[in-house]
């Protein structure tokens, strides 16, 4: 048995998901004509109360486009040091819309409205990139699955307005914030011009992310994904996928967040572990004696078949998921306790 831990993005479709794709109907979506994504854009548009929505092949494409549809080359996005946009995107920001990054040093993925007010300042300076674009990520990825505080959220934005930037979501994995923090959609519907959301994470579907926004924001969208090559033809089997994960897989991220804060009272209780950063969704972030290493830690588990990841600076991540099953929970548990006995 392979227990894999490196990221939710390792889950397959279960057998209900599968029975749905394969009954799905389905158009050539290039041209609006497939039912089911027209579906779960109409479906997640409402979820959110916001006025459209787009289908993208990947999440990073997603936030790429709304980069793109935000900025003129030239400008400057703001986000935190740890931002999913900025680390883990391949540089498209720059690559794509021709924009740098002002990174914020945040706390654990995440800062404050003071902290925006200060980087906002002197935009109209002309030697300096102009600002136009604000992005946050909930939860943080590197942040170790953190939250943000919602009324931190809505002081942001309010910078952001009077400011005249955009505000977008990079929502991966939003649906654990949400679930953790008995929150709504249509909260964040209300002060963001953009989000995103991952549907192929904790949500388990195999394949996609959709962007959603204004109308406007959306007809923009659909010709950025053309040129970045993401309009796709029967998508709807994909999209089928996704409305199960929607309609089936949001109540059960509580049981990831479960089993992670299980694994942290170990993580917590054995003596090679320094530091366990606060868990609060699905991912766990921890460092062991130096005289053990992350590299070695990671190799020697992986030889007892469970798969972790680096996040480097030491850093090892574990982020549980739909496929993590109680079976396989029990033995990560014990051989964390046994390690080094």
């Amino acid at each position: 048995m392979i227990i894999d831990l490196i990221s939710d993005t390792v889950t397959r479709p279960t057998k209900e998901m599968l029975e749905v794709m394969i009954t799905a109907k389905v158009g050539d979506d290039v041209f609006k004509m497939d039912p089911t994504v027209n579906e779960l854009q109409e479906k997640v548009a409402k979820m959110f109360g916001m006025e459209d929505a787009l289908f993208f092949p990947s999440g990073t494409m997603a936030n790429q486009a709304a980069i793109k549809l935000h900025t003129q080359p030239g400008d400057k996005l703001i986000c935190d040091k740890y931002a999913h946009v900025y680390n883990y995107e391949g540089g498209g920001a720059a690559f794509n819309s021709g924009v740098t990054c002002k990174l914020i040093d945040g706390n654990r993925g995440m800062f404050t409205a003071a902290q925006l007010q200060e980087a906002v300042a002197g935009r109209s300076d002309i030697h300096v990139p102009f600002s136009s674009l604000v992005c946050i990520e909930n939860t943080t990825n590197k942040g170790g699955g953190a939250c943000w505080d919602f009324s931190e959220l809505e002081k942001l934005q309010k910078i952001s307005k009077e400011n005249n930037l955009a505000f977008h979501l990079d929502g991966a994995r939003l649906f654990n914030a949400l679930v953790a923090k008995n929150e709504t959609p249509k909260q964040y519907g209300a002060i963001f011009d953009t989000i995103s959301i991952c549907l192929s994470k904790g949500l388990g579907a195999p394949i996609g992310s959709i962007l959603v926004g204004s109308k406007e924001h959306i007809a923009k969208a659909l010709r950025i994904r053309k040129l970045f090559g993401g309009a796709m033809r029967q998508a709807g089997f994909l999209a089928a996928a996704a409305i199960y994960a929607l309609d089936n897989h949001i109540e059960r991220l509580a049981e990831d967040h479960k089993k992670a804060q299980e694994i942290g009272v170990v993580l917590k209780s054995v003596s090679y572990v320094t530091k366990v950063e606060t868990i609060e969704t699905n991912i766990i972030i921890f460092y062991v004696d130096e005289k053990i290493g992350a590299d070695n830690f990671i190799n020697s588990m992986k030889g007892k078949n469970i798969l972790l990841t680096p996040m480097g600076e030491g850093r090892i991540r574990i982020v549980t998921h739909l496929d993590y099953t109680e079976e396989m929970h029990k033995i990560l548990l014990k051989e964390l306790i046994n390690y080094q006995k």
